[in-house]
């Protein structure tokens, strides 16, 4: 039997607003720093730990820094939806780095955390030397999340009827700590916000990758073709939900990592 890594207890960093975050510190501490940010409805140990993503940059010589977003994981949760916007999530991202006095990092994202850490690096570019995007399109990916059914699920079990919105909460509800009431208000508080512009990207060297079998590959592409300097890597055989376990996302982002050295 495998056993699965975990993260170690976490550390809290209180955000602008007042929320706990959920914080891990692994790796050499001398070591270049990389901030690794989880998608939707995922977290910090499910995302990083849990496929390798830690091991492997403890491996490289990295110390990683990672979190549990608003919503998720051991972090606050917020049920109100005015608690969650981009800025807000990014306003996050800047508390953890500035607490462990951590600049020039690189940024790791998937999803969710991916679009963080594009407009992280657009905002706070003294902050992040370069990014591995994974998972992120132009627009608003969750426009199809289905808010009045899911909510009807929590309160009385209705059933969905809309699989990706159903996919989403089946993922939320096997990640220890999740709380899908506060994740259904995130969904609800960023709709229509912010969104990644290919009219405006990052000016730090960029590493986009999308699974193959992800219907967001097209965008994603778009995504990388405008912004200077960057690379794109099609994952090979995955889709949105199984992209983070692929060993060739891992090695090619940490060989992309080791160029900037």
């Amino acid at each position: 039997m495998v056993a699965v890594a975990r993260a170690p207890e976490p550390r809290f960093v209180v955000a602008p607003d007042g929320v706990r975050l959920a914080t891990y510190d692994s790796g050499d501490p001398e070591g270049r720093t990389v901030l690794a940010v989880h998608g939707f409805a995922s977290s910090a140990s499910a995302n990083w730990y849990a496929t390798g993503w830690v091991r492997e940059l403890e491996r490289a010589g990295r110390r990683v820094l990672s979190f549990d977003q608003r919503g998720h994981g051991s972090s606050g949760k917020p049920h109100e939806p005015d608690a969650y916007s981009m800025a807000i999530l990014v306003a996050d991202a800047q508390a953890v780095l500035d607490t462990y006095l951590a600049d020039d990092v690189a940024f790791v994202g998937y999803s969710l955390g991916a679009r963080v850490g594009w407009h992280t690096a657009l905002e706070a570019p003294h902050l992040v030397e370069r990014a591995v995007l994974g998972g992120i399109p132009d627009g608003d990916p969750l426009t199809r999340f289905r808010v009045d059914a899911a909510r009807a699920f929590v309160a009385d079990g209705t059933p969905i009827g809309d699989r990706l919105t159903e996919a989403y909460l089946t993922m939320a509800a096997g990640v220890p700590g999740n709380d899908l009431s506060a994740l259904i208000s995130l969904v609800e508080g960023m709709r229509g916000g912010v969104q990644p512009d290919p009219a405006n990207p990052p000016r730090v060297p960029v590493l986009f990758a999308t699974g193959t079998e992800d219907r967001i590959l097209v965008a994603s592409k778009r995504l990388a073709e405008a912004t200077p300097g960057s690379a794109f890597f099609p994952i090979p055989g995955r889709d949105h939900f199984n992209a983070p376990t692929s060993r060739e996302f891992r090695e090619r982002a940490i060989a992309f990592l080791e160029e900037g050295e």
